[in-house]
């Protein structure tokens, strides 16, 4: 029995993994071995196999001013920059209407931490949204921008999510994440605050009635052990919202830093993750979340074809088509997925592609030789 066996087989023992084990696998070159395991254990969470899921939707950035000046970004400017914007209403709901256009249902909608706006803004913003799309499912905003309309308006981190809740927000995505350890977190984005914050908005999050993802960056020099104590601070997480009896977190997304235009860059953090190691982390994730049930590929960061290939390292789902990105572009990392790309390549791994909301409900099962009738063109880096 090789040095890892023991440790792949503890989840199928009904066995958790522990920090020593998520290191010891982290550690190892054997990525194949890994990856199978990872796979086992995505067939036991989803025996639909081979449907595999993913949803058509939208990222929009309403604006790019932010003062929480994070290492890794290149997106943001600062108030005053002559690339600084805020986009109108009417420009926001044009973008949503491409997107309904094309079948979509799903909006991701982030900026920064503007100083001028308070939770007026967005509940304003949101309800405009619903007024004219109310069908559209608004998985939007962040722990920091949660947290900045709380400091703000003086309010508390419930009153704030129940207020956006009304408003019309939807679900909340795990952006901020970064590495729940306070070393790096601390080094790389200081105003977001300590891991436990994050963890706090989110929990706070469950208990109004909202769902939320997970994200995970790698590759801003943050040691194994960080990576591991991340995944089971999520994985306690998950246990108290279910033990509440709360969904909690849907999926988990494990991201890449990118290092082009950041001042991590400048200081000399320019270490771009291998696929060998964004593929071995995701299926150590997918072993050690055990409560998480869903996983997403990360195509925008690693590309379409490292995308399809995580399908066999514990990945159940392609993502979002992602009509419009701008943070990653920003960072000169461009991968374009259409619709129909995208159920290509689902098929180019053997699997049945499905199109679901975010609350991976199926809408749509594609058979062989079927594409959805309307698609879109790409959009990066566009205001």
């Amino acid at each position: 029995m090789g040095a890892i066996d023991g440790i792949l087989e503890k989840p199928f023992r009904g066995e958790r993994l522990e920090l020593e084990d998520i290191v010891r696998l982290l550690e190892s070159d054997e990525v194949e071995k890994i990856g199978y395991a990872a796979h086992r254990m995505m067939l036991r969470l989803h025996p639909e196999f081979p449907l595999t899921t993913f949803v058509v939707g939208r990222n929009i950035n309403y604006s790019n001013v932010c003062d929480t000046h994070c290492l890794f970004c290149a997106f943001a400017r600062p108030k005053g920059h002559p690339e600084a914007y805020v986009l109108t209403r009417e420009e926001i709901l044009e973008k949503v209407r491409e997107l309904v256009d094309v079948g979509g249902t799903e909006v991701l909608m982030q900026g920064g931490t503007h100083p001028d706006l308070g939770i007026a803004f967005y509940e304003d913003l949101l309800r405009t949204i619903k007024r004219h799309y109310p069908n559209v499912h608004l998985h939007s905003l962040s722990v920091v921008e949660v947290r900045r309309m709380a400091e703000r308006d003086g309010l508390s981190v419930h009153d704030v999510l129940r207020r956006l809740k009304a408003a019309g927000l939807d679900s909340l995505p795990g952006a901020g994440a970064e590495i729940l350890d306070d070393r790096t977190r601390l080094f790389v984005s200081r105003k977001k605050g300590s891991w436990r914050l994050w963890i706090e908005t989110m929990e706070a999050a469950h208990e109004v009635g909202l769902h939320t993802t997970a994200t995970m960056v790698i590759g801003l020099g943050e040691s194994l052990e960080e990576r591991a104590l991340h995944l089971l601070r999520l994985r306690d997480s998950q246990d108290r919202a279910r033990a509440r009896g709360f969904t909690g977190y849907l999926a988990f997304i494990l991201w890449t830093f990118q290092p082009e235009h950041t001042r991590l860059a400048l200081l000399g953090y320019d270490s771009r993750v291998s696929p060998e190691e964004y593929l071995k982390n995701v299926a150590v994730a997918r072993l050690a979340l055990d409560n998480i049930p869903n996983f997403q590929a990360s195509w925008v960061t690693m590309g379409p074809e490292i995308g399809v290939r995580s399908l066999d390292y514990g990945i159940n789902d392609m993502g979002s088509t992602m009509m419009e990105e701008n943070v990653v572009s920003a960072a000169g990392t461009v991968h374009a997925v259409t619709t129909n790309y995208l159920i290509d390549l689902i098929r180019s791994a053997g699997r049945l592609p499905a199109q679901r909301n975010t609350f991976y409900e199926i809408l749509r099962v594609f058979s062989p030789g079927e594409y959805a009738e309307r698609d879109f063109v790409y959009q990066a880096h566009k205001a």
